[in-house]
């Protein structure tokens, strides 16, 4: 790794304008060059670029490939999205997490099927769903607009270069406006692509690869000691424990109402950690007669801002688990009665069971 030199002579304002200015005739021969085949870069239809760019906020892109592929076979219209049943968009999305974002793309969908594709980012940010870069994103690659689209890889990228050390929250404005004055008459989707391709691919979070950076010769820092990174509020943490009611080949579910999960599907759950003795106790206080527990499986699972330190247990029975009931001083998500049961394939095919729950089905006996 280079040594940083950002303690060096920084760029002066106007400098810094005309390093920017730059910038496109730098990029794009290397874009050209470099960039990774994506099937979201088949085109630039506005449907398929906002359907990329949602699905890319906090996934990572190789898993957002296939999903990609699958989402645009299933539904290959902003029309088939609008009108697209609650629960197949949810399957659709399931494994890509954060499933509001599915949710506001459907809220979204409707006010376009209605009335169009907007054109500006300003129109864009009046959708569902849309913030600033994802607007600047859209405007520029689906419609050729000057509209910056300034994510991490991007604050990254710039603040090496012009060796800024600024909080990102500064940066993210700054380096919006800044950049809306660099770029180019045409190729203005390119450009904006060939910034997200230099963070991704080259000016990376750490070891960036300076010496096949197009921007070598101008970058002021030349080293990975920024942007600053932020400090991370620590997560809230809570405990589970996962009841995995099995009958023959059918396993009882619930659909979630509220939460960071609205919507998707998951397995009964009580609201503290038990070992095997508890979970038999609390089964029996429940008023479940004749069953069978399979061994503790634990995980944790992390969201942005919470975990959840979890504990399941397959529970074997003939009995019906709806009709069972929550014993005195228990929380939990949901109540017995809403839960129902379904084949393990009919769960596979048709419901959205999140990553949250999934791993929990690896506490049964084998099914079919």
């Amino acid at each position: 790794m280079l040594k940083l030199s950002y303690m060096e002579t920084l760029y002066s304002e106007k400098e810094r304008s005309c390093v920017l200015k730059q910038l496109p005739g730098l990029l794009l021969p290397w874009y050209d060059r470099c960039k990774r085949t994506l099937p979201w870069r088949e085109n630039t239809d506005p449907y398929r670029v906002w359907i990329s760019e949602i699905m890319l906020q906090q996934t990572r892109v190789e898993a957002a490939k296939e999903h990609y592929i699958r989402f645009l076979r299933e539904l290959p219209t902003v029309e088939a999205l609008a009108a697209c049943p609650e629960d197949k968009l949810l399957k659709l999305w399931e494994g890509l997490g954060y499933y509001s974002r599915a949710r506001n793309l459907q809220k979204a969908a409707k006010i376009i099927a209605a009335n169009g594709f907007p054109e500006t980012a300003d129109e864009w940010k009046k959708l569902p769903g849309i913030g600033d870069y994802t607007a600047g994103a859209i405007a520029s690659i689906a419609f050729e607009q000057p509209s910056p689209a300034v994510d991490g890889n991007v604050i990254r990228v710039l603040s090496r270069l012009l060796a800024d050390n600024k909080k990102q929250e500064q940066l993210k404005k700054m380096f919006a406006d800044e950049l809306s004055f660099a770029y180019p008459e045409k190729r203005r989707g390119d450009f904006t692509q060939s910034l997200m391709e230099l963070g991704a691919t080259v000016c990376t979070p750490a070891s960036p690869l300076c010496l096949t950076c197009p921007l070598f010769s101008l970058c002021k820092t030349k080293s990975d000691a920024l942007p600053i990174r932020k400090e991370k509020p620590q997560r809230r943490k809570f405990y589970k424990t996962l009841f995995v009611f099995c009958n023959g080949t059918r396993l009882a579910l619930y659909r979630r109402t509220e939460g960071v999960l609205k919507g998707t599907y998951g397995f009964f759950s009580a609201e503290r950690k038990m070992n095997a003795a508890q979970a038999e106790d609390f089964l029996r206080r429940a008023g479940l007669k004749n069953f069978a527990l399979g061994a503790p499986l634990e995980h944790t699972h992390v969201f942005s801002h919470l975990e959840w330190e979890m504990t399941a247990f397959a529970v074997y029975t003939n009995e019906d688990a709806s009709r069972l009931t929550l014993p005195e001083g228990e929380n939990t998500e949901a109540s017995f009665s809403e839960l129902f049961y379904a084949e393990n394939t009919e769960i596979e095919r048709e419901y959205s069971l999140p990553s949250a729950f999934r791993w929990a089905k690896k506490c049964l006996i084998p099914i079919r």
